[in-house]
């Protein structure tokens, strides 16, 4: 079942407006510090450069950032489905462009608006960009002038120009039908295919489908006035024409009838259930109006199973999406150089989608989607965040370049290029997607414990309104709607379920819970009853151990060792219970987890090595292959000293412990975190850098994890509590909105939960 996720316009300008206007910005990648530094940069250092491109232009792509920048480019005519909103209006959609191209590929990209609706004046003012960008990424441009000023840069400049609109849907949509003929025993050149939508993205995709062997007066294209038949004169232009079929199907409907494949890329329902009916065996439904489909899958299957049904949206199976394509062609085609992106380049991308769709998903892969993903009719095309996309798909593009002479620096190395690109990429984007992702999966009913604190609020509004689950709030429920309603979300307030101890039904059930956990501790009824029904973190945790919601977050307002006192009341949350407080650290595209952040004031040598297990079992559930260190001010017995000694001491308890993930220590943290200086002790056991860094006590694990979030500005989420019954997650006090979520859906994700 579809999950639709619900973005308020609220949340969508607090998004664009926090931290910064916009969604990037420039970063210097050279020192930037020294009169010297800048003399290099500037003048008179940068004279030696401008000479040498003089000299050979060539060179422009070694001294520049040339090679890795894209201009994203539109007039805002043809804004997402909103239509012709202007150049200023397109800017944020083709901000969100340029940095879906440095998440995905590592491609530098810069949004450029122009204001005007004249094809010639967006043609000269494209080419005259030449010598600035290794590629050229039209956007929302509406047609046809899209078709001219494409084609018109494509024959005046020697960089790739590709129009996204239409090559992008062509690309993904050819991948997941070689897929789904492959399931269905059929061939491109014998299948009746049916277009409905005779826009930019239409034409491409049929233009590419004919390419790769499909014969002509087997595609259908349909328009808003019906088939586009030899002869037909209304509503024509030669985009159109150039694909006009001998046919007597004069409707889609008439169309539709036979048909193996439909393509759509038109308006919510535009096909029928009868249509499906009539298609021939095993139809292939590609179903890609967006927001919503011509027709559902639910709607598709309802009327034949046998469908394989494609979308363009994420909560359904085989989403056309084509951010699956355009970072990686452009990746391609930059790294040779290339002066174009041909046909060619385009179907092996198809390609190569196509195959990795047929391999073995990675674990991390299924664990980001809650499932195991396997070739097949709900999975013929790879999902957007397999991290195999950055290595597969460029080498793919890159090499058909070369093959086809459009290339101005041919790779050597193709396996050398494969592994560069897989140091390109950032894991933070992929682990904090698959977490949600598994959340999203999971629909748990999330516990926010501090419904009097406005972040809190609004983090569970955003949770059930991106269909992560039920929120439960504890709180009062007029408090609350004042908060919403101050906060802008007073419609919010009929949706979330509000809890306390005055409304609940379980309070008794509660209350002797509790005294029997406490009444040899101290309390008699009265404090049990009083911490039951006053404390919120108390009365949410007496939720969770009732099954009256499946994770809990909280410590928003409140110290972490205050909250996690509070819980103990309810959870065996201790050092002593195995309870252990892991924090991800997460900067510049790398993520290390140190422990422990939240329990262990002191650890001893034993405590170390459950920390170490903890630690591990976090990695593995974050996707990551744990290698964990054992940090000191020591490196292996040097220097002496008595404070070392328990870090010597726990490698040699993990050893009896027989445990499966890599270890080692004691060590400073340049030798776990440096491959040159970890070589210089060629005995460590560790394969590569550590990625769980456990150090010798609280204090310290707590210094490290802020100095690096103040002076390095690193994301930080946790302490992510493990070894603890249920899935509770403890926030710090200065948690963002984001922060909260995020620390809900680990919860939801029962990241590091006992069992």
């Amino acid at each position: 079942m579809s999950i639709k996720t619900r973005i308020t316009p609220e949340e969508a300008l607090a998004y664009h407006l926090d931290p910064t206007p916009g969604k990037y910005e420039i970063v210097a990648t050279t020192p930037m510090a020294t009169q010297r530094d800048l003399s290099l940069a500037y003048s008179p250092g940068v004279a030696v450069p401008v000479q040498a491109i003089a000299d050979r232009p060539e060179t422009a792509y070694d001294y520049t950032v040339k090679g890795n920048m894209v201009a994203v480019i539109s007039n805002g005519t043809a804004i997402l489905g909103m239509g012709n909103l202007g150049a200023l209006a397109s800017k944020p959609v083709m901000e969100g462009k340029a940095v879906l191209f440095k998440r995905f590929a590592d491609v530098n990209a810069i949004d450029i608006e122009l204001d005007t609706e004249d094809a010639e004046e967006i043609i000269k003012a494209v080419s005259l960009m030449g010598p600035t960008f290794g590629g050229i990424n039209l956007e929302d441009i509406k047609a046809p002038e899209c078709f001219i000023i494409e084609q018109r840069l494509k024959e005046i400049m020697d960089i790739p120009v590709f129009h996204d609109d239409q090559h992008g849907t062509a690309v993904i949509c050819a991948a997941g039908l070689i897929n789904a003929l492959e399931i269905t025993g059929k061939k491109i050149e014998d299948v009746k295919i049916v277009l409905n939508g005779a826009g930019a993205a239409g034409i491409a995709c049929l233009e590419l489908l004919k390419s790769m062997g499909a014969r002509h007066d087997n595609c259908i294209m349909c328009d808003t006035k019906g088939v586009i038949y030899q002869g037909r004169t209304e509503g024509m232009n030669q985009w159109k024409s150039a694909h006009a079929a001998r046919t007597e199907a004069r409707t889609l409907d008439d169309a539709m009838k036979g048909a193996d494949v439909f393509l759509g890329v038109s308006a919510k329902g535009a096909v029928t259930a009868d249509m499906v009916a009539s298609m021939a065996d095993n139809p292939v439904i590609f179903a890609m109006a967006n927001p919503d489909p011509e027709i559902t899958p639910e709607e598709a299957h309802a009327v034949r199973a046998d469908a394989i049904v494609a979308t363009g949206r994420s909560d359904y199976p085989n989403q056309v999406n084509n951010v699956l394509g355009f970072p990686y062609l452009f990746r391609g085609a930059l790294d040779i150089h290339a002066r174009a992106i041909n046909d060619e380049m385009k179907i092996a991308c198809a390609r190569a989608l196509a195959e990795l769709a047929r391999e073995d998903v990675p674990d991390e892969v299924a664990m980001a989607y809650g499932r195991k993903l396997s070739f097949g009719r709900d999975y013929i095309i790879p999902t957007p965040f397999d991290p195999r996309l950055i290595y597969v798909i460029p080498p793919a593009v890159a090499k058909a370049g070369m093959d086809t002479g459009v290339a101005r620096r041919p790779i050597i190395d193709m396996a050398g290029y494969a592994q560069s690109l897989r140091a390109r990429m950032d894991p933070t984007a992929s682990i904090l997607q698959g977490i949600h992702a598994r959340a999203k999966r999971a629909q748990a009913r999330m516990i926010f414990a501090e419904g009097d604190d406005p972040r809190v609020l609004r983090a569970a509004v955003a949770w059930q309104r991106a269909g992560l689950g039920q929120a439960l709030v504890v709180g009062r429920e007029a408090d609350v709607k004042e908060k919403l309603e101050a906060a802008g979300l007073g419609d919010a307030s009929r949706e979330l379920q509000v809890v306390n101890a005055a409304n609940t039904r379980h309070l008794d059930a509660y209350r002797d819970f509790l005294y029997r956990r406490l009444q040899r501790q101290g309390l008699d009824r009265e404090d049990v009853h009083k911490l039951a029904s006053r404390d919120r973190h108390v009365f949410s945790a007496l939720m969770l151990a009732h099954g009256h919601g499946d994770g809990m977050v909280t410590g928003a307002t409140r110290k972490s060792a205050h909250v996690l006192e509070l819980i103990n009341h309810v959870f065996d949350a201790q050092a002593s219970d195995g309870a252990v407080g892991i924090t991800a650290v997460l900067h510049k595209g790398k993520i290390v987890l140190i422990g422990d952040t939240l329990v262990h004031e002191w650890p001893d040598e034993h405590d170390l090595a459950n920390i170490a297990e903890r630690g591990a079992q976090v990695a593995r559930g974050l996707g990551l292959e744990p290698r964990v260190a054992f940090l000191s001010f020591s490196t292996f017995g040097y220097p002496v000293s008595e404070r070392a000694t328990k870090m010597h001491i726990a490698p040699q308890v993990l050893d009896a412990r027989g445990v499966d993930f890599e270890y080692d220590g004691e060590m400073t943290v340049d030798v776990a975190l440096n491959p040159q200086q970890m070589a210089h002790y060629p005995f460590c056991r560790l394969t590569g850098p550590a990625n769980v860094l456990v150090v010798p006590a609280r204090h310290s694990a707590s210094i490290s994890v802020k100095l690096m979030q103040e002076m390095a500005g690193a994301t930080v989420i946790g302490p992510i509590l493990t070894g603890v019954e249920k899935p509770i997650q403890i926030c710090s006090t200065n948690s963002t909105v984001n922060d909260i979520l995020n620390m809900a859906t680990i919860a939801a994700c029962r990241l590091g939960q006992l069992g």
